[in-house]
């Protein structure tokens, strides 16, 4: 702690930042997997609880130099997220200006966040995401290099590749690219994305979609399709939702997500979501999420969160339901 602090006391004599960060996300979620209704207390089902640091020293000709060292934790043990590893989130350093940002290091996929947190009206989070609860990308890469483009005339890019990892005995050589466009027109924006990786459990994905906002309503149309993965995915489908804001700090959603499940012989499911959100303050937020997800032939699908692992249903084709009530504090 004394180093850290003594950095960002240097960085910020020399004119640059370093700021501590967090968020914690916990949930009491009451679920029925098709054998009884289970209780639990779940942490990051809507944002991943997390604690960071980033800074920036600005090197001149509007340039900065850039980094994020981020870890994912449990909030209701005070476990890591991932057993072993630190910084299991991102930890990458990189440089921005106005031509844009590059990093290097362990990050979030684009297609991970915000891409896919915009495609629906849950954030891509809590039970009530049939987005998330039906579609699989990968979260998180190693080894990645990433360009973020700026904003040109409303249209925006972010391209990434990871190289492969010793460690995988695989080779050298590409581990897997990804890439995200953003096109806003007026209320109106676009979006597409695509992801191919590449080794044991390569994954390839596709997510896009629309969203429009008028008044108080914002209304999203999404589409995903994907095979591969660990375990194995392959299906394709698309979400409905609408959000309506009462008042700056209170919002209800409502959405539909429906998947072809081709990985068990053309199974499907759908689902249906509700939720309402409420900010207490500028960083404390409540929110309750309500779900049935209904599978199809022997559909395996369940209510899951950002990262809570769903109850396994108790039987293929067994149907789905839950309530969730949270609160989100971030620093």
């Amino acid at each position: 702690m004394g180093l850290l602090f003594c950095a960002r006391g240097v960085a910020a004599a020399d004119g640059g930042t370093v700021a501590l960060y967090g968020v914690f996300d916990t949930s009491l979620e009451i679920t029925n997997p098709g054998s009884g209704w289970t209780s639990r207390l779940d942490s990051g089902a809507y944002r991943g609880s997390r604690v960071g640091l980033r800074g920036a020293e600005p090197i001149g000709d509007g340039t900065d130099i850039v980094f994020t060292l981020e870890n994912g934790f449990s909030s209701v043990d005070g476990s890591l997220q991932t057993a072993g590893v630190l910084f299991n989130r991102q930890a990458w350093i990189g440089a921005r200006g106005a031509w844009g940002e590059l990093r290097f290091g362990r990050q979030y996929t684009p297609l991970y966040i915000p891409f896919k947190g915009d495609l629906d009206a849950f954030g891509a989070g809590t039970i009530a995401s049939g987005l998330n609860n039906l579609s699989k990308i990968t979260p998180y890469a190693n080894n990645a290099i990433t360009y973020l483009s700026p904003d040109i005339h409303g249209f925006n890019a972010t391209v990434m590749m990871a190289t492969r990892d010793p460690s995988e005995n695989d080779g050298n050589g590409i581990d897997g690219y990804y890439l995200t466009a953003t096109y806003q027109i007026d209320a109106l924006r676009l979006l597409y994305a695509r992801q191919q990786t590449h080794g044991a459990g390569a994954l390839r994905a596709n997510l896009g979609g629309a969203t429009y906002a008028v008044d108080k309503l914002r209304v999203w149309l999404a589409f995903f399709n994907g095979d591969g993965g660990t375990p194995l995915y392959h299906g394709a489908g698309g979400a409905l939702s609408a959000q309506y804001s009462f008042s700056s700090v209170a919002r209800a959603s409502l959405g539909y997500a429906y998947v072809r499940d081709y990985s068990t012989g053309g199974a499907s499911a759908d689902q249906f979501s509700a939720a309402f959100e409420y900010n207490l303050s500028r960083s404390l937020l409540l929110y309750f999420s309500a779900a049935y997800l209904s599978n199809h032939d022997d559909a395996r699908f369940t209510l899951r969160g950002v990262n809570v692992t769903g109850l396994p249903v108790a039987y293929p084709g067994a149907p789905v339901k839950g309530v969730q009530l949270g609160v989100i504090e971030r620093f």
